[in-house]
C-alpha cells in the first residue's frame, strides 16, 4: 500500500505589516519579512522532505487586494514549489476572495497563467489521480463559500434571507457527504477546506473575519471514510479529532498576527497517509516573540517606574520582540507616569507599545431631593473630594483655605 507524504499549511497573511519599520535594502516592512521567513521555512521543508503534495488551505494575504510587491514575494515562494515539481493546491480563502461576484481573487494569476504543478481551488471540486499528477489519492476541495454566491442561485425570499446560514451549511454538508459516498473506497481520501468547524478553539482572527461563519459539523469532518482533513481559517493550531481517525487539522497561521496570539505557537504539518491510516507531525515555526504584560498601580505607589519595569521581561529577553505594557492607574497619578523612562528601559525591543489606562472614578450621585444649586459650597467640596477618593477630613489645611475663600473675613477682622 503506497504512502502519501503531505505538507499542509494555511493562513499565511504575508502582508500583515501592522508593526515596526521597513528594511532599507528590500524596502519591505520587517514584519512582512517575518512572515516570508516562515513561508521560506515551509517551502524548504516541502523540498527537503520530498513531499508528494502541498496543500495550502487559504488566506495568502490579509485582504483581497494585495499590493504587487507582496504578490511578487508570495509568487517567488510558490514558484519554488513549481520548479521542484511538487503538486501544490492553493485554496482560495475568505481574505483572498472579493465579495463581488465575477471579481478576480487574490490568487488569480496562478489560475490564469496555469503555472506547472500549481492548482488553484476557487470553487468546490473533487480531485482524483488524473488531477493530481498520478498520485493515488482523492481530495474533496472546498474553498471559502460565500453567502452571496449561494443566494445568487436561489429565489430571493424573506425566508431564505433569514435562514441563509443554515441553508448554506445544509447544502455544503450534503455536497461533501455525496462526494464521500462517491469516492473510490480503495484510495485515501482528503477533505481540504477553508472554513470553521464546530468545537474549534478560536484565536484572535475573530477580529479580522468578516460576517458570520459557515460551520461544518464535527460529525461530518470526523467521518471515518476520510483519511485526513486539511483545514484553514482558524489561526490556533489544533487537532479536532485527537487520538482518532481521521486527523482534523488546523495548522494555524504561520506567524503571530497580533497580541491576541501572543501565547500561540505556530506550525505547519507533515502527514503520511494511506487508506485508513495517517500519522501527523506538527512542525514548529520560530517566529518573532510577543510579550503582553499588565500592571495596576495603587494611589499610594511610591515608585511607579519600578513597578512598571518589574512587570516587563528583562531587557535581554525583550530584544527584537514586540512588547505591550498596559498600565492601569488612578487619574491623579498621571504626572507620575514616566513614559520616556519606561521606553528607554524597553529600547531593546523591536517595537514597544505603552497602553495607558487612567481610571475614571464614578460620579457621586446626589439624593433625589437635592440639587447642586441648593447645596452649600462646603458640602459641594466634600462631594468633590469623594469623587477623587479623598476622605472627608482630608487635609485640614485645604479645608481651612477653602473656608477662607468661601467665607472671606471682614476687612475689620
Amino acid at each position: 500500500m503506497s504512502v502519501i507524504k503531505l505538507l499542509h499549511f494555511a493562513d499565511a497573511h504575508i502582508d500583515m505589516a501592522g508593526h515596526g519599520r521597513h528594511d532599507p535594502e528590500t524596502g519591505l516592512p520587517y514584519r512582512v519579512i517575518d512572515f516570508l521567513k516562515a513561508l521560506d521555512h515551509i517551502v524548504n521543508a516541502a523540498i527537503n522532505e520530498k513531499v508528494d503534495l502541498v496543500i495550502f488551505a487559504g488566506d495568502a494575504y490579509k485582504d483581497r487586494t494585495p499590493v504587487p510587491t507582496f504578490q511578487r514575494e508570495w509568487g517567488r515562494r510558490i514558484l519554488r514549489l513549481s520548479r521542484a515539481g511538487i503538486p501544490t493546491l492553493l485554496l482560495v480563502g475568505n481574505h483572498d476572495l472579493s465579495p463581488a461576484i465575477g471579481r478576480a481573487h487574490a490568487l488569480q494569476e496562478f489560475e490564469t497563467l496555469e503555472i506547472p504543478h500549481i492548482k488553484v481551488i476557487s470553487r468546490p471540486m473533487v480531485l482524483g489521480p488524473d488531477d493530481l499528477e498520478g498520485l493515488p489519492l482523492q481530495i474533496i476541495a472546498l474553498p471559502w463559500v460565500t453567502r452571496s454566491g449561494l443566494m445568487a442561485n436561489m429565489e430571493p425570499t424573506t425566508e431564505n434571507s433569514k435562514n441563509i446560514n443554515a441553508k448554506l451549511e445544509e447544502l455544503v454538508t450534503e455536497l461533501i457527504l455525496n462526494k464521500i459516498n462517491e469516492a473510490d473506497p480503495n484510495l485515501p481520501l482528503i477533505l481540504a477546506a477553508h472554513t470553521s468547524v464546530q468545537g474549534a478553539r478560536y484565536g484572535s482572527e475573530r477580529t479580522v473575519m468578516l460576517g458570520n461563519d459557515m460551520l461544518l459539523s464535527t460529525g461530518l469532518v470526523t467521518n471515518p471514510r476520510l483519511d485526513y482533513v486539511a483545514l484553514g481559517h482558524i489561526h490556533k493550531a489544533q487537532n479536532l479529532n485527537e487520538g482518532h481517525h481521521p486527523p482534523v487539522i488546523y495548522p494555524g497561521s504561520i506567524e503571530r498576527v497580533d497580541f491576541g496570539e501572543v501565547d500561540d505557537d505556530k506550525y505547519f504539518v507533515l502527514a503520511e497517509l494511506s487508506r485508513g491510516s495517517c500519522e501527523v507531525k506538527f512542525c514548529k515555526l520560530d517566529g518573532r516573540r510577543f510579550f503582553d504584560r499588565r500592571v495596576e498601580l495603587n494611589p499610594d505607589e511610591l515608585n511607579p517606574f519600578s513597578r512598571m519595569a518589574e512587570a516587563l521581561p528583562p531587557p535581554a529577553d525583550m530584544k527584537d520582540a514586540i512588547v505591550r505594557l498596559t498600565v492601569s492607574y488612578p487619574r491623579q497619578m498621571e504626572p507620575l507616569i514616566d513614559e520616556p523612562a519606561i521606553r528607554r528601559y524597553a529600547e531593546t525591543s523591536f517595537e514597544f507599545h505603552l497602553l495607558r489606562k487612567p481610571q475614571l472614578q464614578a460620579r457621586v450621585r446626589l439624593p433625589e431631593d437635592q440639587t447642586i444649586s441648593s447645596m452649600p459650597a462646603q458640602d459641594l467640596l466634600q462631594v468633590y473630594w469623594k469623587t477623587i477618593n479623598k476622605d472627608v477630613d482630608f487635609p485640614t489645611e485645604l479645608e481651612q483655605l477653602a473656608s477662607e475663600i468661601i467665607n472671606p473675613p471682614d476687612e475689620t477682622d
